[in-house]
């Protein structure tokens, strides 16, 4: 049977919902959606400045699973309105420009917290 090491960030929904920050099983690393939380509970309303916290998360998460932002083959964005699109999109090219992961961006009607305006799943391969 292959090895599931499960990965936390802390948040108070984990334990909650009942579910990991990111899982690896073998080479593979799935990141969870993850929204742009800091430490004390606060939400900066910029997309942008979101976008950046849910992937400095994402980031640390792959990290401790024993990835990086290189081994990163799809991401999945989902924004809750097209106004955002560009500003989310700028910093995933900042952080994917060269990599180029296989990507969605979708935007919906909300997002589990109101003050969130982009949430952000990763998948990545090791090995």
């Amino acid at each position: 049977m292959v090895e599931r090491k499960r990965i936390s960030s802390g948040s108070p929904f984990e334990p909650r919902i009942g579910f990991s920050r990111a899982v690896r099983v073998g080479d593979r690393v799935l990141v969870s959606g993850t929204a742009a939380v800091w430490p004390d509970g606060s939400c900066d309303p910029d997309a942008g400045v979101q976008a950046a916290r849910c992937f400095e998360i994402i980031l640390a998460a792959l990290a401790e699973a024993g990835a990086g932002a290189e081994h990163v083959v799809r991401t999945r964005m989902f924004i809750t309105g097209v106004e955002h699109a560009e500003a989310v999109s700028a910093e995933h090219g900042r952080l994917f420009g060269q990599i180029r992961p296989a990507s969605t961006m979708v935007v919906v009607a909300g997002l589990l917290d109101p003050r969130w305006k982009v949430e952000i799943e990763a998948e990545a391969l090791v090995g």
